[in-house]
C-alpha cells in the first residue's frame, strides 16, 4: 500500500515537474518572439524594410527630441561637407537621453552600413539614408584613379565626355596592376551605375539612370533651375550619396560640375 502512495507522489511530481518545463519553454518562446518584434530592423532579411523600419524609428525620436529641446539631434558639419552627407543623426545622444530604446542595427554605430541623415534641417527636419557601402566604392576607385595619376605622370584613365567637363572612368585602364574591377548596384533600382570624373580625377556615381525613373514616376515636372536629385527624395529613404548637381534639360538629367 505504501508502495502504491509513494508511486503516485512521484508520478505527481513528474507530471507537475513537466508542466512546469512546458510553461518555462512557452514563456522563453513568447519573449523572443515579443522581443523580434520590437527590434525587426535587426533580423529582417529585406533591407528595404529594414530601412524603412529604422528610418520611421529615428525619425519619431528625432521629432520628440526637437519638440522636448527645441534643437536637432545633429553632429554638425562644416561648408565643405557635401550636401548628402552632412547633419548626421547623433543616434548616441537619442539613445543616453531615452529617445530611442536601441540603435537600429542598420546604423554604422550598430556595426550596420548607413549614416542616418537629417535633411530639409531648417523648414521640415526629415531623416534619410546614407549608403556607406556606394561610398566605400566611390573610395575605392579614387585610390585606382589617384594610383594611377601617379604612375602615369598625372594622366587619367578618362574614357568618353559623358557631360561637360564630366568623363566615363575607364575601369579597364584603371584597374591596372592586377586590381579588381569595382562595380556598384544602386540602391535606387538595383542596375549598374557608372562612376565618373572631373578634369581634377574627382570619382562621383552618374545617378542620370535613377533620376530619370524617379521624375517620370513623380507627379511634378521639374524646372530648368532645379537640382532633380532632389527626385530621388521623394519615395525613397537613401540620399544620392558622391554625386554632383543634376539640371534637366531637354527632358533628361544633366550632370553639373560641382563648383
Amino acid at each position: 500500500m505504501r508502495m502504491n502512495i509513494n508511486v503516485e507522489k512521484d508520478s505527481k511530481r513528474w507530471r507537475h515537474s513537466i508542466m512546469r518545463s512546458g510553461c518555462l519553454l512557452l514563456f522563453l518562446m513568447l519573449t523572443l518572439t515579443v522581443s523580434g518584434c520590437m527590434y525587426p530592423t535587426q533580423s529582417s532579411d529585406d533591407p528595404k524594410i529594414a530601412y524603412r523600419e529604422s528610418v520611421n524609428r529615428v525619425q519619431s525620436a528625432v521629432e520628440a527630441f526637437q519638440k522636448d529641446q527645441g534643437i536637432l539631434p545633429m553632429i554638425n558639419a562644416d561648408m565643405d561637407t557635401p550636401k548628402y552627407e552632412k547633419f548626421r543623426v547623433d543616434l548616441q545622444k537619442l539613445k543616453q537621453q531615452g529617445y530611442l530604446d536601441e540603435i537600429p542595427g542598420t546604423a554604422f554605430e550598430s556595426g550596420g552600413s548607413a549614416y542616418f541623415l537629417i535633411q530639409n534641417e531648417e523648414t521640415a527636419p526629415t531623416v534619410k539614408v546614407m549608403d556607406l557601402q556606394t561610398v566605400q566604392k566611390v573610395n575605392d576607385v579614387q585610390r585606382m584613379i589617384n594610383q594611377y595619376k601617379t604612375v602615369h605622370n598625372g594622366k587619367l584613365p578618362a574614357g568618353e565626355e559623358l557631360y561637360t567637363g564630366l568623363y566615363a572612368v575607364d575601369m579597364k585602364q584603371a584597374a591596372q596592376a592586377g586590381a579588381p574591377m569595382v562595380t556598384l548596384k544602386s540602391v535606387y533600382s538595383g542596375q549598374e551605375l557608372p562612376f565618373m570624373m572631373d578634369d581634377a580625377g574627382n570619382v562621383y556615381v552618374d545617378y542620370a539612370f535613377d533620376i530619370m525613373q524617379a521624375v517620370e514616376k513623380s507627379d511634378r515636372s521639374p524646372a530648368e533651375a532645379d537640382d532633380v536629385r532632389e527626385f530621388l527624395l521623394e519615395h525613397s529613404h537613401f540620399v544620392p550619396v558622391k554625386s554632383v548637381p543634376y539640371t534637366w534639360q531637354n527632358n533628361a538629367p544633366v550632370a553639373q560640375v560641382d563648383p
